[in-house]
């Protein structure tokens, strides 16, 4: 009986710390009920941050002879890389009117529905030198400005107003850090910026590491501490406060070694990026493949589409350390370790789900970045 205990819990354990590829520590019963918390509960560790092109949904876009709306968007730093609040950005198209807007206390600014075809942007704030862009917005497009840098006038008379890679992802990391579902439960490992750069080493280990020290990290294991307490699941734990301790150092680090694994370790070895990058647009059904899909393929640091060995082995890899501190009567074998993770591929393509069709209607101030492939 242990071993199917052990089967449905670190299932679930798998897709609430690394995407659904850890081994099973936790019995049917409770994986049946936790399951119904799934969207809320289980979105503090990379949810196989990858995701897949589908060739299926290129024979099912339509083509159109006339040109369609796109948005163009950027972020507003200074010469240190702190973002710039309040610069004022005007969008110029003629024949239409200008419009204007202003960055936001992220740096961010958005104009959404541009027309196709030429346009400038002018980035102007008191004290600092006007900045100028132009380029054409081809049909459908979002046009992603990156990193516009202000410097002072008195202090340069040119200004360079595109960053690096580095300087861009980490301003996108730390909007990613806010992400939080209903306010409350941590959802950093999406990222909703089309195109997004990838991550270096550095900023992996950060996410990783400020994920495994959240708060709600901590409650979530207590909650299954306890769950696990009141059933007597893992009686080699026994009761009383020390048992608690055990199950809860237990859960915590099933979680913290799943995400340091496959949310840090491998994909900075590997050179593999460890977020779900949220497609939002297409038919559902394209929606949903990609979502699936995104269960065993994940996009590399060089922007080309691999398989998501960081993400798979560092499941793997969780499952078989959890045997060393679980009980001996309920410590999985490799083959069971291996079914597990097989299944728990299948829980972490229902988050990915999740992800794009729910999800983002429950974080609050996500900020607009259009749509495009990502």
């Amino acid at each position: 009986m242990q071993g199917s205990d052990r089967r449905a819990e670190l299932i679930f354990a798998s897709a609430a710390f690394s995407g659904g590829l850890t081994g099973s520590r936790r019995n049917s019963l409770k994986a049946a009920q936790l399951l119904l918390f799934l969207a809320l509960l289980l979105l503090t560790f990379p949810a196989q941050s990858q995701q897949a092109v589908l060739s299926a949904e290129a024979g099912s876009v339509l083509l159109s002879t006339a040109a369609e709306p796109g948005s163009i968007q950027g972020i507003v730093v200074d010469r240190s890389g702190a973002v710039y609040e309040g610069a004022k950005i005007t969008l110029t198209q003629p024949p239409s009117a200008p419009r204007t807007t202003t960055s936001d206390s992220n740096g961010q600014f958005s104009f959404p529905a541009v027309s196709a075809g030429p346009f400038q942007l002018t980035v102007a704030s008191s004290g600092f030198t006007s900045q100028t862009i132009s380029g054409v917005l081809h049909s459908g497009e979002s046009f992603d400005a990156r990193s516009i840098v202000l410097a002072m006038k008195s202090t340069a008379t040119e200004v360079d107003v595109n960053a690096s890679q580095v300087e861009i992802a980490q301003e996108q990391l730390h909007i990613e850090e806010t992400q939080r579902v209903l306010g409350v439960i941590p959802n950093f490992y999406v990222t909703y910026v089309p195109n997004a750069p990838p991550l270096s080493s550095r900023q992996k280990f950060s996410l990783a590491w400020r994920s495994s020290i959240d708060p709600v990290t901590f409650l979530a294991s207590g909650a299954f501490a306890g769950i696990e307490q009141a059933a007597n699941t893992f009686p080699g734990y026994g009761q009383g406060g020390q048992g608690y301790a055990k199950r809860f150092g237990a859960n915590y680090a099933d979680g913290f070694t799943a995400n340091m694994l496959g949310g840090a370790i491998l994909p900075a070895w590997w050179k593999q990026d460890p977020r779900y990058f949220y497609k939002g647009t297409g038919s559902v059904r394209s929606r949903a493949l990609y979502a699936i899909a995104f269960a065993v393929v994940c996009k590399g640091d060089n922007g080309h589409w691999q398989p998501a060995y960081a993400g798979i082995v560092g499941g793997i890899a969780a499952g078989g350390i959890s045997n060393l501190y679980y009980p001996a009567s309920s410590r999985d074998g490799v083959t069971l370790t291996f079914e597990n993770a097989a299944l728990g591929t299948g829980l972490s393509a229902v988050q990915n789900l999740l992800q794009e069709f729910v999800i983002r209607r429950l974080t609050p101030h996500v900020p607009s970045y259009g749509t495009s492939k990502p």
